[in-house]
C-alpha cells in the first residue's frame, strides 16, 4: 500500500514537473550536437542537429525525451524530440565566456572613449584656464586704462576751467587795454590839439605884437620927418 502511494506520488510530481517545464527555455550543452527527432525515441527520424547553444522552447517533457521548438534560426517553426540530458536551463559556458569577452572588449573601447575624452576635456580646460588668464589679464588693463582715462579727464576738466578762467581774464584784460587805448588816443588826440590852439594862439600873439610894434616904428620915423 506504502509503495503505491509511493509511486503515485512520484508519478504526480513527474507530471506537475512536466507541465511547469511547459514553454520555458533551455539550451543544449556545451560543445556538443544533438539529433531533433520527430518523436520521443531513437529510431523516430532525424529532422535537425542543433548545436551547443541553440535555444529551444521546451513545450513538454515524456520520459527521458523532451519536445522542443527551435528558436532564433529564421526558418520558420522546427519542432522535435530530443533527449533530456542533453538540455540545461544556463547558457553554456562557450558562450557565456563569448559574450563576457565581447562585453569586455565593449568595456574596454568604451573606456578608451572616456580617456580620450578626458584627455580632450583636460586639454580643453588647460586651453580655457589660458583663456581666462588672457581674459583676466586683458580686463585688468581696461581697468587700468579706465581708471587712467578717468583721471586724465578729471585733470582736462580741471585744466579746461582754468582755461576758461585764463580766458575771461584776459578778455577782461583785453578789454581795460582796449579801453586805455582809446583814452590815449583820445588824450593824445586832446593834447594835440591843445598844442595846435596853444601855437595858433601864441602866432597870433606874435603877430599882433609885431604889427603894434611895426605901426609904432612907423610913427616915431614920421615925427623925426
Amino acid at each position: 500500500m506504502k509503495k503505491l502511494t509511493l509511486i503515485t506520488l512520484i508519478t504526480l510530481g513527474l507530471c506537475l514537473m512536466g507541465q511547469m517545464s511547459w514553454a520555458a527555455r533551455a539550451y543544449v550543452i556545451d560543445s556538443f550536437k544533438i539529433t531533433l527527432r520527430t518523436g520521443p525515441s531513437n529510431e523516430n527520424k532525424v529532422i535537425s542537429m542543433p548545436s551547443s547553444g541553440d535555444a529551444v522552447e521546451v513545450l513538454e517533457t515524456q520520459d527521458t525525451w523532451t519536445h522542443v521548438r527551435l528558436l532564433d534560426r529564421g526558418q520558420g517553426t522546427v519542432e522535435g524530440w530530443v533527449l533530456s540530458r542533453y538540455l540545461i536551463d544556463r547558457l553554456p559556458w562557450e558562450m557565456q565566456a563569448k559574450s563576457l569577452k565581447e562585453e569586455n572588449t565593449q568595456l574596454k573601447e568604451k573606456m578608451a572613449r572616456l580617456e580620450g575624452d578626458q584627455v580632450e576635456a583636460a586639454r580643453r580646460e588647460k586651453e580655457l584656464t589660458a583663456e581666462l588668464v588672457k581674459k583676466s589679464d586683458a580686463l585688468k588693463k581696461l581697468q587700468n586704462k579706465h581708471e587712467s582715462l578717468k583721471q586724465g579727464a578729471g585733470e582736462y576738466l580741471q585744466l579746461k576751467e582754468q582755461h576758461e578762467t585764463t580766458r575771461a581774464k584776459l578778455a577782461s584784460i583785453q578789454n581795460t587795454a582796449q579801453t586805455l587805448t582809446a583814452e590815449n588816443e583820445r588824450l593824445r588826440s586832446s593834447r594835440r590839439n591843445t598844442w595846435f590852439a596853444t601855437g595858433a594862439a601864441i602866432l597870433l600873439i606874435g603877430l599882433f605884437i609885431g604889427l603894434t610894434l611895426g605901426k609904432r616904428e612907423k610913427k616915431r620915423k614920421s615925427l623925426y620927418y
